[in-house]
């Protein structure tokens, strides 16, 4: 089944900047599909690079271009503190520095240094945890594309009083942007330690979230994005996700 998506930003935006920004696949792979003529908006194939997408319309990516994206490589990373989940400003370390033959674990080829990877929902400079990195669009379709319902889960210690109060604001009663935010589950583990499980991936969410409630966030580690698990996978180390994890991940 083609991959469609509909664009609700506020301005007109070049369709690979689009594409790369939402982790379907990166821009260079988007002007290849351009230029094969895989890539419609609302029904019209695009041939030209340049071209932009309107707010409102739908871009429709064909069964031959959703099943060339699929032939990419996907990587689970335990992203540490201090690195930047995709392209970095002056002065920031990506994420994909750490893909390395030294720091794979389990089978499969470190990727070029040069290749491109985009995170799959991303995870700020100051948190940690379960990154996936992939040129797969299939995978990513099913992580962050509009009809995904995966949860994320997260183990978060916070600073400040935490009552019952604060954690029924936080798990249903809170916007971000003048926007309402889905329906959260929260739970205090221990007195300064809160697990979230998330359908949503608002810029910074959880620390805003908290923010909005009277708590600071001290630490914030992502273990889990639906069936896919951190597990015991060191800090700075990654993998190759595996053919029966990319599956429950397109079966959501």
């Amino acid at each position: 089944m083609a991959f469609t998506r509909t664009y609700d930003g506020a301005e007109p935006v070049r369709i690979n900047k689009w594409l790369g920004q939402t982790g379907v696949c990166s821009r260079r792979e988007a002007e290849g599909l351009i230029a094969e003529g895989l890539v419609s908006i609302d029904g019209e194939v695009v041939r030209d690079a340049g071209r932009k997408i309107e707010p409102g319309q739908t871009l429709t990516l064909n069964d031959t271009g959703e099943a060339a994206l699929a032939a990419g490589v996907a990587i689970l990373l335990h992203k540490p503190v201090g690195y930047v989940s995709g392209q970095p400003e002056p002065g920031k370390i990506p994420a994909v520095r750490l893909l390395t033959a030294a720091n794979k674990v389990g089978e499969g080829e470190a990727p070029a240094r040069d290749a491109s990877l985009p995170p799959v929902g991303r995870l700020d400079e100051d948190s940690r945890g379960l990154l996936l990195l992939s040129s797969d669009g299939v995978v990513a379709k099913a992580v962050i594309g509009p009809q995904s319902d995966l949860d994320k889960e997260y183990l978060v210690r916070v600073s400040g009083a935490v009552t019952e109060a604060k954690l029924t604001l936080l798990r249903h009663g809170l916007e971000l942007d003048g926007r309402q935010l889905k329906p959260a589950r929260v739970t205090q583990m221990e007195p300064q330690r809160l697990r979230f499980l998330l359908r949503e991936g608002r810029n910074r969410q959880i620390r805003r979230m908290c923010e909005l409630v009277g708590l600071e966030v001290v630490d914030l580690y992502r273990i889990r994005i639906g069936p896919v698990k951190l597990g015991d996978l060191p800090e700075g180390r990654w993998r190759m996700l595996t053919a029966d994890e990319r599956a429950a991940l397109i079966r959501g």
